[in-house]
């Protein structure tokens, strides 16, 4: 009798650099992507359900944007590149700062890109619900709608960067450029991520040249990097 040995699948390749759609299937397979998504859907058909659109449900949507090169500067420079301190005799860290040393530490780790759970399972919820209580019922789920919009065109775009991918489009092509510079340059320069104005503004866009090699571009100048 002859026994036949069960072998592990060998993992999928990933696809190739230019495959645009087989990306999409990737990032939709990531669970990050689903709840946001799932989010998205039921806010939408929260305000559909509501009826009565106005020019007011475009607000929320033109300030989101206006506001997000800002949001995504200082969420990056003031939470995920929070080092550790120690506050009244305790050392004071950040969970979500940490996950993102680990993805300086492998910018090539697509598990690393997508903000954390916690955060898309708490915090979103939290946040959903202070804005229905602070805004009328039909503009907040507008706003909430829009926020998911822009948090998944975040996600997307974050995932893509760091993903084999080659930009083709100018635009692209100027974000892909800046951020990978943030990775594998200068953690101290270039925050932006679906958007560079706010780096732009606030002088943290220099030239590439302009700028030296950091020697804590991985560790983000935290001992044992994690």
């Amino acid at each position: 009798m002859t026994a036949t040995l069960a072998t592990a699948s060998p993992a999928p390749a990933p696809p190739a650099p230019r495959a645009l759609r087989a990306w999409a299937r990737v990032f939709a397979a990531k669970p990050t992507p689903k709840i946001i998504a799932a989010y998205f859907v039921a806010a939408l058909g929260a305000r559909a359900a509501l009826g009565r659109w106005t020019w007011l449900d475009l607000v929320p949507a033109l300030v989101i944007l206006a506001l997000e090169p800002f949001t995504e500067w200082a969420i990056h420079v003031v939470i995920l590149h929070w080092r550790p301190r120690r506050l009244f005799g305790h050392e004071i860290d950040l969970a979500t700062a940490q996950e993102h040393r680990a993805h300086h530490a492998d910018p090539r780790d697509l598990d690393l890109v997508f903000v954390p759970l916690r955060v898309i399972l708490f915090w979103v919820p939290l946040l959903s619900a202070i804005v229905l209580v602070a805004l009328p019922t039909r503009v907040a789920s507008s706003a909430i709608a829009a926020s998911m919009a822009m948090l998944l065109t975040y996600e997307w775009t974050h995932m893509l960067i760091h993903s084999p991918y080659q930009p083709r489009h100018r635009y692209y092509r100027s974000i892909w450029r800046a951020h990978r510079l943030h990775h594998y340059r200068n953690e101290r320069y270039w925050f932006g991520v679906t958007v560079t104005a706010a780096d732009r503004v606030l002088h943290t866009f220099p030239e590439k040249h302009d700028v030296e090699l950091s020697p804590t571009v991985r560790t983000l100048g935290v001992h044992g990097g994690v």
